[in-house]
């Protein structure tokens, strides 16, 4: 039976779906925002470089032709033109005297004053400072590279760029996020209809979902839970079946049971009771025969027609005894029991029994030995017995050879005759044989098997196979039904008595 549902395990949550493409949305964008910006801050770099050096250059071929003028008096001149002059962008101009005094130095820019980039931008894209010096006679001249404008122009640029890749990247990771979850909705409810199915709720379907993929996989979650419900039922129905019919079997079993203990206490009422009776009736019968002898003649002939009519029902009363109860089973053993069915078989119907028993070292009633369990003796009993009525009456038989041993672990009945057949149990039981279908039902319930079958030389194979597990007993398990035998057992005549039992009884 399918067990109920239980209740979900516990798992590890990871991260869900709509963030883990957002995250990578995010980092493919945040990587190439790091890439612009470095090409973008070696452009700059690049750029200040070239302005600063062109700006360099520049003004020191600028100074160098005013100062080798031929006009010019020398420092006065050359400071009084620098004053002129002012600020020169990108450089830093000092004019010094022939003692090394700083007469001049360029004013600071007023350009963006008072701001400077950072430091670590500033040794990031600042290039090496170029200086000139220019000598006079009477002092000096030194153009120093100032990169700090263009630097600062840099660094300007980059914050502007920084502000917008960051924009950007959250405008594009909350686009991101609203159309992921969009298309990511679906999935919710399919994990959702996948828990409930898990709990044991396996009538969940799920709607049409938009998109092709989700709409696809809800198809095929419906065409799922459509089998799966469809199996779940079969299944339900076996068990329900399986369960019907292991009541039927118990309940067979439990009536065969009752059926035995009835017909064994109408065997021995039969033998104890009226074949007391019946042979009372025989000696009073003979003994007023006996008297009458010679007195009178319609007396004494009435009497030994009494006496023979007894004899008579004793007889057919001893017939039906076994086929009710087999009593020499309860009191002998299986042995004694089969010998008894094929001796009475000879003298009943002519044919030719030949009956060889082997139950091995294991399976015996000496000491050591395990007897049979009263199930096992009366199945094998009765499956010989009704072979050996189907073989004599519907398959015309003459010849039945009877074996059973213990083999592999089995105890093996195997009864073969030369009639004209019966086929498989099903195929008997189909013409009526419905002993044999009982016989196999008792087989199964025991854990064997009963099989039937044609011989290659003509005639029916009846096989009855059980495992030895299951028939042997205890070495108190002696009496097939303790609970209903009489205080006294009853004298049951063996199979080496009973010609002589016969003779003798009337």
């Amino acid at each position: 039976m399918r067990p109920g549902p239980q209740a979900v395990a516990p798992t590890r949550q990871g991260l869900s779906l709509r963030l883990q493409i957002n995250l990578i949305v995010g980092s493919v964008t945040l990587l190439f925002t790091c890439a612009v910006l470095w090409l973008q801050v070696h452009h700059m770099r690049e750029s200040v470089r070239e302005e600063v050096v062109a700006a360099n250059r520049v003004a020191a071929q600028m100074l160098q032709r005013t100062a080798g003028a031929p006009a010019q008096p020398g420092t006065p001149a050359m400071l009084a033109f620098l004053q002129g002059v002012g600020r020169v962008r990108s450089n830093d101009i000092r004019l010094f005297d022939a003692q090394g005094q700083l007469l001049y130095r360029s004013p600071p820019s007023p350009y963006k004053a008072g701001r400077d980039a950072p430091d670590w931008f500033t040794r990031l894209v600042q290039p090496p400072l170029a200086q000139q010096t220019l000598k006079f006679a009477d002092g000096q001249l030194r153009v120093q590279a100032d990169a700090s404008r263009a630097v600062l122009d840099a660094w300007d640029d980059l914050v502007w760029l920084l502000q917008g890749a960051a924009v950007l990247l959250l405008l594009v990771n909350g686009a991101v996020w609203v159309l992921v979850g969009r298309t990511v909705r679906p999935f919710g409810s399919i994990v959702h209809a996948l828990g409930q199915v898990q709990q044991g709720r396996f009538a969940t379907a799920l709607p049409a979902l938009p998109g092709r993929e989700a709409g696809a996989v809800a198809a095929a979650f419906n065409r799922m839970v459509e089998e799966l419900q469809r199996h779940i039922d079969t299944e339900r129905r076996a068990v329900r079946a399986e369960m019907q019919l292991s009541d039927s079997r118990e309940l067979t079993r439990w009536i065969e049971q009752q059926i035995e203990s009835e017909r064994r206490l109408i065997a021995r009422e039969l033998h104890d009771e009226l074949g007391q009776s019946v042979t009372a009736i025989r000696s009073m019968a003979l003994s007023i025969a006996g008297r009458t002898q010679g007195h009178d003649a319609q007396a004494e002939a009435a009497a030994r027609l009494i006496a023979d009519e007894s004899s008579r029902l004793y007889e057919a009363m001893h017939g039906i005894i076994p086929r009710l109860a087999p009593l020499v089973l309860d009191r002998f053993g299986l042995a004694e029991a089969l010998a008894d069915l094929a001796e009475r078989t000879r003298r009943s119907s002519g044919a030719r029994v030949q009956l060889q028993v082997d139950l091995g070292p294991d399976l015996g009633p000496d000491p050591g030995q395990k007897p049979l369990t009263p199930d096992a003796a009366l199945a094998l009993y009765r499956a010989a017995q009704e072979g050996i009525s189907n073989a004599l009456r519907h398959g015309q038989a003459s010849q039945l050879d009877l074996h059973l041993r213990t083999e592999a672990g089995q105890l093996r009945l195997d009864l073969a005759d030369n009639g004209c057949g019966l086929g498989s149990p099903a195929e008997a039981a189909a013409r009526g044989h419905h002993g044999l279908r009982w016989m196999a039902e008792r087989a199964q319930a025991l854990g064997g098997s009963l099989r039937l079958q044609p011989r290659a030389s003509g005639g029916t194979l009846l096989q009855l196979r059980l495992p030895l597990a299951a028939v042997a007993g205890t070495a108190t398990a002696t009496a097939t039904d303790t609970a209903i035998a009489p205080a006294k057992a009853p004298a049951v005549p063996t199979a080496a008595s009973t010609a002589a039992a016969t003779a003798t009884a009337p």
